[in-house]
């Protein structure tokens, strides 16, 4: 609820109305209004800011879709939210829907493979766990992929897969006479888990360490952990970017309603 009477006259907020209905501090709302989140405050004719209901909207839209996405991308997409069709707009907002799903997809298929890499290190016995960990059938993947098909699957640069190899996180399990990779299904696991583990923060040596310990109990239930907690962010992130779809729809119905300023 935003305060307002449709049809009422609509009494004009003050910087510290906003930023005690918002929860956002009075140099906060200036910056955001600076930076585009919000529109241009009115002025009063001794030069005060006069915001309104749309203001407030437009800023609790950021601070769901800022946990959902970051504050940066956050700032860039309502800025651009204005200026947009409703179409482009509601296109913009769906997008950080799909790529949270995606992303939770992707934790999974992570989760699947360590657990995967488990099960072989288990049957191989303690006698040879370790050396060709997650070796087996990956549901849903062929026998080979192409350095190219693993980054499309994985949604980063081929130039990634490359950066890790040289840094000892994943390698490929043939490379032809034309020096093409081609990864396996050990090696297609490695990388869904490198993936996931990156997303969730973790910094290059890290995830080497954690990589070279996937054959010991320990360094599984690590790994495990990482996941699980990397799913739980994802679920937040996604409650607070459904909690701003009000406000997110009435930022862009707003846009093309000027009376609503």
């Amino acid at each position: 609820m935003d305060g307002s009477v449709s049809g009422a006259p609509q009494t004009p907020l003050r910087t510290v109305d906003v930023a005690r209905a918002t929860g956002y501090s009075l140099q906060q709302v200036r910056d955001l209004e600076r930076l585009g989140v919000i529109p241009p405050a009115a002025r009063s004719s001794n030069g005060y800011r006069c915001y309104a209901p749309i203001h407030l909207r437009a800023l609790r839209a950021y601070r769901g879709l800022a946990g959902a996405v970051g504050p940066v991308e956050a700032r860039q997409v309502l800025a651009e939210l204005r200026t947009r069709t409703v179409a482009e707009a509601a296109s913009a907002i769906n997008e950080a829907h799909v790529r949270l799903a995606r992303e939770r997809a992707e934790a999974l298929r992570a989760q699947r493979a360590l657990e995967a890499i488990g099960a072989e290190a288990d049957r191989a016995g303690p006698a040879h766990q370790g050396e060709h960990p997650g070796e087996g059938v990956d549901e849903g993947e062929g026998d080979w992929m192409t350095i190219t098909e693993l980054a499309g699957a994985l949604g980063v640069r081929p130039s990634a897969l490359r950066f890790w190899e040289q840094e000892g996180l994943v390698a490929p399990e043939r490379v032809t006479s034309l020096r093409a990779r081609r990864y396996g299904l050990p090696a297609i696991r490695a990388a869904r888990i490198v993936v996931a583990l990156r997303s969730a923060g973790y910094g290059v040596p890290a995830v080497r360490e954690t990589m070279a310990s996937l054959h010991r109990l320990d360094g599984l239930d690590e790994a495990r952990d990482v996941l699980s907690r990397r799913l739980d962010q994802i679920a937040v992130r996604t409650v607070a970017l459904l909690q701003a779809g009000p406000d997110l729809a009435g930022v862009v119905t707003s846009a093309h309603e000027p009376e609503a300023l």
